[in-house]
């Protein structure tokens, strides 16, 4: 394989998330090069997150508990362009170190085949870096797991490991690349640390493979039934192809000037796209007996064909201790996301359409009142908005 046209780079990703057993089989008779590999697979999807994550910075912010920052731009591109360097690093790294682990389980040492392993069974991860865009969707990216399941199914085809080996095959290279994907992300986030600081502008266990993936002090994740679920995946893919990101100053229409003895005391929105991605974004500051809230709502566009994932794969997380707690789940159909802690400061998130966040967070009385503010934006009329 020398390159991937973009029409069946997009049927394999959609073969190899929702048939994999059949497309392993025919990847494995495939004619391929480690360069057309890398160029026509690995270049184009490992781009994902950081160009997500760039527009996601620059665009909708980080936020936590009242507090909000947007790294300059050239710290947010400086660590697209490092994120990204590093993923085609690791994927490179990766098929290596599968070659090389082979004969020790006796499969067949074939570069060629080790790339296709290393390259295709990182679809998910890859997919999913979409999330970034949305800061507060960031979570999501644990449905990159699914990339494991996908290593699990085509290691030992691929490679020739006989049947009684292959498992413990495939155990060694998950731990090999779980410890890929720390190093990666330790040495991203330090050489981003300094080569360019952050900077604040806005705001004073084990799982199984065919189930469920449970995450330890995250949560779970159902990974089952895939066929159940496909038909939701690909509506929303289908919808994702002609979306554009609601205009900024009409989703900025939508928040209400006080809510609930809130008043409002800042208004603000944004917009962008790049490589076909994009999003929008408004939000207002409210205060009420000296505390501060910021109600926001974003829409995702394009991004939301992957947000539907989180609702088909069944994504819950869990995690509570002395200091508070914070999970994330269905609830009526909606995808939602809380945190709460003992000092009073929170957030409260919901994902309507497979598209829209609208989320409420920082400092308040209690949980309900974020909840509250929430659902003071018109969230019907903002569903009707997706085009």
């Amino acid at each position: 394989m020398t390159g991937e046209t973009s029409s069946n780079l997009i049927e394999r990703c959609k073969n190899i998330l929702l048939k994999p057993k059949e497309e392993w089989e025919r990847i494995d008779t495939e004619p391929a090069t480690v360069g057309g590999l890398m160029t026509g697979w690995v270049v184009p999807l490992a781009a994902i997150g950081p160009v997500a994550g760039l527009i996601g910075g620059l665009v909708f912010g980080y936020g936590g508990f009242g507090i909000t920052y947007r790294p300059t731009v050239m710290g947010a591109v400086t660590g697209a362009v490092i994120g990204y360097v590093l993923a085609l690093v690791s994927a490179f790294l990766l098929a290596k170190i599968i070659d090389a682990l082979a004969p020790n389980f006796g499969g067949q040492k074939n570069p060629v085949q080790a790339m296709k392993v290393a390259a295709y069974s990182g679809t998910a991860a890859y997919l999913t870096g979409i999330f970034q865009l949305v800061p507060a969707l960031a979570i999501l990216g644990i449905l990159g797991l699914y990339s494991l399941y996908l290593l699990y199914l085509g290691l030992p085809r691929l490679m020739k490991a006989p049947e009684d080996k292959a498992m413990g095959y495939t155990v060694v290279t998950v731990l090999v690349a779980i410890v890929l994907f720390v190093v990666v992300s330790t040495v991203t986030a330090a050489l981003t640390s300094a080569l360019v600081p952050r900077a604040s502008v806005f705001g004073s266990d084990a799982g199984t493979l065919s189930g469920e993936v449970s995450v330890p002090g995250v949560g779970k994740v159902d990974v089952g039934k895939l066929q159940e679920t496909a038909a939701k995946m690909e509506a929303a893919a289908e919808r994702a192809k002609t979306a554009t990101p609601v205009d900024r100053q009409v989703l900025a229409a939508l928040l209400p000037a006080s809510a609930g003895g809130w008043t409002r005391t800042a208004l603000e929105s944004s917009s962008a796209s790049a490589g076909g991605m994009g999003g929008s974004q408004a939000e207002a500051r409210y205060e009420a007996n000296g505390q501060n809230v910021r109600l926001k709502v974003a829409d995702l566009a394009s991004a939301g064909a992957f947000a539907a994932m989180a609702s088909a794969f069944k994504v819950e997380t869990s995690r509570e201790d002395d200091q508070g707690y914070e999970k994330s789940g269905l609830i009526d159909g909606h995808y939602t996301m809380e945190k709460w802690n003992k000092e009073g400061r929170g957030s409260y998130g919901v994902l309507l359409a497979d598209r829209f966040l609208v989320e409420a967070e920082g400092n308040a009385p209690d949980i309900g009142t974020l909840k509250a503010l929430v659902g003071a934006v018109d969230t019907g009329k903002l569903a009707g908005l997706a085009n």
